[in-house]
């Protein structure tokens, strides 16, 4: 389990294509530290298995419909990526909110204003994940927990919601480093799924 705090901005150092999938080697000195091969880690939202541990960098495999669901499949040499280790059972904080690591679906970046020294993004979100983003709740965007600060109707054709970064999430996390056009991963809050399966079930 993860709480959607980015601990280190990693950089993709190299990328192989497997049958359907790929493998990527992943440049980060400061997560590697204690990591073993079977270790869970998040990579911008997606929860993967370190495959090898060499010095500063790991090495993780996505399969084909890991590429398809997320923005992995986008990675190339020198890409940044935002990295979590798995939340400490114990001795540690419980920071952020619950996140998975299972990315429900994709948004691309609608748009990105500049307000001060933070920015303000428009994302779009596939119609099945709107009714699970409220204004004020939380959602994770390549691994990174965040505030909704206001969304499109439900029923919109073309739902989004919008994101206000500070300047440490702009030079911590991938996040600064997005354009309009860029495809995101997205994760709901597991909460809002367990209150709408718990009312179906009550329906």
């Amino acid at each position: 389990m993860f709480t959607g705090i980015v601990s280190e901005l990693g950089t993709v150092g190299a990328v192989e294509g497997t049958d359907g999938g790929a493998v990527f080697g992943v440049d980060a000195p400061a997560t590697c530290v204690g990591l073993t091969i079977g270790d869970s880690i998040a990579v911008n939202g997606v929860c993967l298995t370190a495959i090898s541990v060499e010095g500063v960098r790991f090495t993780v495999e996505a399969i084909s419909e890991t590429l398809q669901r997320t923005n992995l499949g986008d990675l190339e040499t020198g890409s940044s990526v935002d990295l979590e280790r798995p939340v400490e059972v114990a001795g540690g904080r419980f920071d952020g909110h619950v996140v998975q690591g299972h990315v429900d679906g994709v948004g691309v970046v609608l748009r990105i204003d500049i307000e001060g020294s933070s920015k303000r993004l428009r994302i779009s979100t596939p119609s099945a994940l709107a009714r699970y983003l409220v204004e004020k709740g939380s959602v994770t965007v390549d691994g990174v927990s965040l505030t909704i600060t206001a969304v499109s109707a439900v029923a919109s054709d073309e739902p989004w919601f919008e994101i206000a970064l500070i300047p440490f999430t702009l030079d911590v996390t991938v996040l600064g480093q997005r354009a309009v056009g860029d495809r995101v991963n997205l994760e709901a809050d597991i909460l809002a799924k367990y209150v709408e399966r718990l009312m179906e079930a009550r329906g």
